[in-house]
């Protein structure tokens, strides 16, 4: 028996904090349960197409067996060249944001994976076109947003931020995956202490830690024991 899984809004405290490695690792964990998930980037700059050395699309598509031959550009709704935020990025090169046809094209996904997995751009108050900024984009998709945030310093701040405005507009948040990509690992007793702090003062939860993962293709177990916190109460069987 199938057990709702909503579709998940992977949304960054900042740039550059993971949200792609988490993506990815969505990916996985829902394919390797039986699910068909299905990978969307709305929108991405620093990046001239879906084929892109820098494109999210093309490192989620290259590490998942599952969608080998399967074309990137699917998973992409707008790419824009100079890496900075979309409203800006589309301007520089006379364009929009047509958040609409985003839209359709996650409800035509919907019609036929579950769940979708969406990378926002950025943090959330990035402009995205001349009204709406990542935060406002997320009610419409339906989506539950799953906070991808720094496990070392400043962290605190900027994830206590993040929690803050969704719980502004009304929007409940999953909870917190920590990512520690970085060349130097953070020293534990500060993931701890930042984990502490930001479950005491937003009483939202820090599921897991994610450390760096040097080869994609042979994924440490550990790696997933956030998501399996997450979700692994809301899964049944997807035979």
């Amino acid at each position: 028996m199938k057990t709702e899984i909503p579709d998940i809004y992977v949304i960054g405290t900042d740039t550059g904090v993971g949200k792609t490695v988490l993506s990815f690792l969505l990916m996985r964990y829902f394919f390797d349960r039986g699910a068909v998930p299905f990978y969307f980037k709305p929108v991405q700059t620093g990046c001239r197409h879906p084929y892109d050395t820098d494109s999210d699309a093309k490192f989620i598509y290259e590490n998942i067996p599952e969608l080998s031959g399967k074309d990137p550009a699917c998973s992409v709704g707008f790419c824009y060249r100079n890496p900075k935020a979309p409203f800006f990025a589309a301007r520089n090169e006379g364009r929009q944001v047509d958040w609409q046809r985003i839209l359709e094209t996650l409800d035509e996904k919907r019609a036929r994976f579950a769940p979708l997995i969406v990378e926002a751009a950025g943090g959330v108050f990035v402009p995205i076109d001349g009204e709406k900024l990542v935060i406002d984009t997320i009610p419409p998709t339906g989506a539950r947003p799953l906070i991808a945030a720094r496990a070392g310093l400043g962290t605190i701040n900027h994830t206590l931020l993040t929690i803050a405005a969704l719980e502004q507009r009304n929007i409940e948040p999953l909870g917190v995956i920590l990512l520690d990509g970085g060349e130097v690992e953070t020293p534990r007793d500060m993931i701890l202490e930042n984990i502490e702090a930001i479950e005491r003062h937003s009483g939202l939860r820090v599921a897991g830690v994610v450390g760096r993962i040097a080869d994609f293709q042979h994924l440490p177990a550990d790696c997933f024991k956030g998501l399996q916190i997450l979700f692994e109460g809301r899964m049944g069987e997807h035979q």
